[in-house]
């Protein structure tokens, strides 16, 4: 498969590095390098990212926040990665432009899929913060819904694991890995890809997911070359 234009998601999780929480400089920067690289050879990028590492709206409800209140408050969390992964990919030499999908100018510019798109086409890389801007939604269908309106090739689900497994690899060590996978096996098996909403988006769109772990340096240049590791799920 060509990738001519991606949509990266990356975890807020991920961003903690060895921290219990927030974000750690040395992954922040590794991740902003990586995505360079891979700018660097011509391939338009879009990233969402989300807001785990700060705050979660679902457990935040467990502890008594309003769900709504709640979900603002993990939107938030996701302008705040955002802008961090915005100022690492600047001291890299890399031109980005952080929107957002509730109004909070000066922060971010006002998402709109021309305004990426164009921004894109400039070279620049489209940091896509705040969610879908709506409650209930998750940073895995803000993802699908951008990638979907963006008209990537593929989403890119940048994890700590390395592809989609028969179980969850750190809990059974029998879990085997596939190589790709079709939505309708996913659900089949009840597989924890992304939520149901954003992968019932991406089957229904025809947008291709690969899975693949993000914290080991250099995967990401190594996916986008086709190199066999991670997993594709697909039509």
């Amino acid at each position: 498969m060509q990738f001519k234009r991606i949509l990266l998601k990356l975890s807020g999780e991920s961003l903690m590095g060895g921290k219990q929480y927030g974000i750690d400089a040395s992954r922040l920067n590794e991740y902003a390098q990586q995505i360079r690289e891979v700018a660097q050879k011509g391939v338009e990028i879009a990233i969402v990212i989300g807001g785990g590492n700060i705050f979660r709206g679902l457990s935040g409800t467990s502890k008594g926040f309003d769900r709504v209140k709640g979900d603002q408050m993990g939107m938030l969390a996701t302008v705040i990665n955002s802008l961090a992964l915005s100022s690492a990919l600047a001291a890299a030499g890399q031109k980005n432009r952080v929107f957002t999908a509730v109004r909070m100018e000066p922060v971010g510019e006002f998402y709109s899929k021309w305004k990426a798109i164009e921004s894109m086409e400039k070279g620049e890389i489209a940091i896509i913060a705040a969610g879908t801007g709506n409650p209930f939604f998750t940073t895995d269908t803000a993802s699908a819904l951008r990638g979907i309106e963006i008209e990537a090739d593929a989403m890119f689900k940048g994890t700590r694991v390395d592809g989609v497994y028969t179980a969850d690899p750190e809990k059974d060590p029998a879990a085997t890995k596939f190589r790709t996978i079709t939505f309708d096996e996913v659900y089949k098996r009840d597989l924890k890809v992304m939520d149901l909403t954003a992968t019932t988006m991406c089957k229904e769109n025809n947008l291709p997911i690969v899975v693949f772990d993000m914290d080991t340096y250099g995967n990401l240049k190594k996916v986008i070359d086709g190199e066999d590791i991670g997993t594709l799920v697909h039509l």
